[in-house]
């Protein structure tokens, strides 16, 4: 899940990304990995919730597309289903989830 809270201050959204406990299935450790963070896979930690899923919150630049994945437990790849869109990747068993803002 995806929410955008855009600031009138400045051209930035804050952007709450949630992976659901379903998609999570237990993991101790979840990752954002995209562009805003040059797809580095232990730059943007998401917090555990007593619900079991992970969320973090993040500030993106206004007028862009954003290519990410979840990483789950270091191992597993996981995709938002409630992205903007997807783009393809140069690996032919992946696809990126998108967020536009």
């Amino acid at each position: 899940m995806i929410t955008k809270k855009f600031l009138k201050s400045k051209p930035v959204c804050k952007v709450t990304f949630k992976l659901p406990k379903n998609v999570s299935n237990g993991a101790d450790q979840v990752f954002l990995v995209g562009d805003f963070n040059e797809w580095n896979k232990t730059a943007t930690p998401m917090k555990g919730l007593k619900d079991g899923s992970f969320s973090t919150t993040v500030d993106l630049a206004q007028g862009q597309e954003y290519a990410f994945r979840y990483l789950i437990d270091g191992a597993e790849w996981a995709n938002e289903t409630e992205a903007d869109k997807t783009a393809s990747t140069p690996f032919p068993d992946a696809v990126n989830s998108v967020v536009i803002v």
